[in-house]
């Protein structure tokens, strides 16, 4: 576990694969879309608003994937965004389907890995994804064959980096023999930390971690407890408190909170500047509750 406070100098920013260096506070754009993640978004006017102040605030990393509508978010970003500024990253994901509002089902063969990629690079009108994850392990499918399928669509140049998602400690271990990974997204927040030795791997090995769900509190944002306490002393949200712990928790942790409101997303970037004492960091680090390893 951490034992060092936070300090502003090695929270700011975060360096992918040697070469990408963003901002450590992103946007996660699955909540640009319809209810069960499907279909367009019920304020289209509203999701715009989003994507635009994100940009407007400094936000310089936007995670998405073709699941996510499927296809609305990633054409959505395209429509607002592009021609993209010249340092925004846009990450996408492949290896996920969908049948219906709140329906996943992993596909990893590498041919649909590849027309997956080829799909997402028409909606987002790039000729290359910066960042490309494998949105999930399929258990039909030898995790060495998804992932080579991306070593051999980014040595055509189509992919600069690659990620995993939803991943083992032993499942990174695979992914790491067969490509050169240089992130994992792991769902990973106050309430949920099962997947704490997966990000201790990617501590050790210098690799980031993207936490989805990351706003996630639950019981713990409710009531008197050290979140509320912690929340109401600052006089902010119990969602900024644990956006603030999650840039404290490591250096190499990327949040990637999701909003369809201008005024939530506005709240969660504000925690990249809310300073947490060694106290309140110790007392929120104190929640942490019993689990087992994500996989």
């Amino acid at each position: 576990m951490r034992t060092e406070p936070h300090t502003r100098e090695t929270a700011e920013s975060l360096t992918l694969g040697g070469d990408l260096t963003v901002q450590r506070m992103g946007f996660g754009a699955m909540r640009i879309t319809g209810e069960g993640v499907w279909g367009p978004p019920e304020d289209l006017d509203e999701a715009r608003r989003v994507l635009q102040r994100a940009v407007e605030l400094g936000v310089d990393f936007i995670d998405t994937a073709d699941a996510y509508g499927p296809e609305v978010s990633e054409r959505l970003i395209a429509d607002v965004l592009h021609p993209y500024p010249d340092d925004l990253v846009i990450a996408t994901k492949g290896g996920l389907t969908r049948s219906g509002p709140g329906e996943w089902h992993p596909d990893g063969r590498p041919e649909h890995l590849r027309s997956a990629l080829e799909g997402s690079l028409r909606r987002l009108r790039l000729e290359r994804i910066d960042l490309y994850q494998l949105h999930r392990p399929d258990p039909d499918v030898p995790l060495e064959d998804s992932l080579g399928a991306l070593v051999e669509l980014r040595d055509a140049g189509k992919i600069r980096h690659i990620g995993v998602s939803n991943v083992s400690v032993e499942q990174l271990v695979v992914a790491r023999r067969v490509a050169d990974v240089v992130s994992v997204q792991n769902r990973y927040n106050l309430q949920d930390r099962d997947s704490e030795p997966v990000l201790e791997a990617c501590e050790r090995d210098g690799l980031a971690f993207l936490p989805w769900f990351p706003l996630a509190a639950g019981p713990l944002a409710r009531g008197d407890g050290s979140l509320a306490r912690i929340a109401h002393e600052h006089g902010v949200s119990t969602a900024r408190v644990a956006l603030a712990w999650l840039l404290c928790r490591s250096p190499i942790l990327l949040p990637i909170p999701g909003t369809s409101s201008v005024e939530h997303l506005e709240d969660d970037l504000a925690a990249a500047d809310l300073e947490l004492d060694d106290r309140a960091f110790r007392a929120l680090d104190a929640l942490a509750p019993a689990g087992g390893v994500n996989g």
